[in-house]
C-alpha cells in the first residue's frame, strides 16, 4: 500500500480545481512525473487509459497523501466509484508504477478511465492543460 497519487487532470495543482485545491491542503506536491497510458478528452476532464503503445506517456504530477485513508475516501467519491459496484464506475484505483523528474521509478494511485473512449479524442503529448469539448 502507498500514500502516494498520481494525477493528470482537474486535480493537477495549476488546475485551479476546487478539488485540487481540497488535495494540495491534505497532501505535498512531490513534483512532476509520467505514467504509462494515453489521456482522453471527457469534456471538462481527462481520462487515463493503459497502453502498452511505445512513447505513450501521460504527465502528471505526484503527491503523498497524509491522510491516505481519509483522502482516498472523498477521492474515490469524485472520481465517481461506487464502492462495492464496479461496474457502475467511471473510473477505477489502481496501483501503477511512474517515473518522476528526477528519472526515479515509484508506485502510486492512479485512476483509470474505465469506459469506452471510441468517440473521445486523445489528448496529443499526453497532458491536460484546459478543459476541451
Amino acid at each position: 500500500m502507498t500514500n502516494r497519487l498520481f494525477v493528470y487532470g482537474t486535480l493537477l495543482s495549476a488546475a485551479g480545481h476546487p478539488m485540487g485545491a481540497r488535495l494540495q491542503r491534505e497532501a505535498r506536491l512531490i513534483g512532476p512525473a509520467t505514467a504509462r497510458g494515453r489521456l482522453y478528452s471527457l469534456g471538462a476532464y481527462p481520462g487515463l487509459v493503459e497502453s502498452d503503445r511505445a512513447g505513450s506517456v501521460v504527465h502528471g504530477e505526484v503527491y503523498a497523501l497524509r491522510m491516505p485513508v481519509l483522502s482516498l475516501k472523498w477521492l474515490d467519491a469524485y472520481e465517481g466509484i461506487v464502492p462495492g459496484k464496479p461496474d457502475e464506475s467511471p473510473y477505477e484505483r489502481v496501483l501503477r508504477r511512474v517515473r518522476l523528474a528526477t528519472g526515479q521509478n515509484i508506485d502510486v494511485w492512479v485512476y483509470l478511465y474505465r469506459k469506452s473512449v471510441r468517440l473521445r479524442p486523445e489528448v496529443k503529448g499526453g497532458r491536460w492543460t484546459t478543459p476541451q469539448a
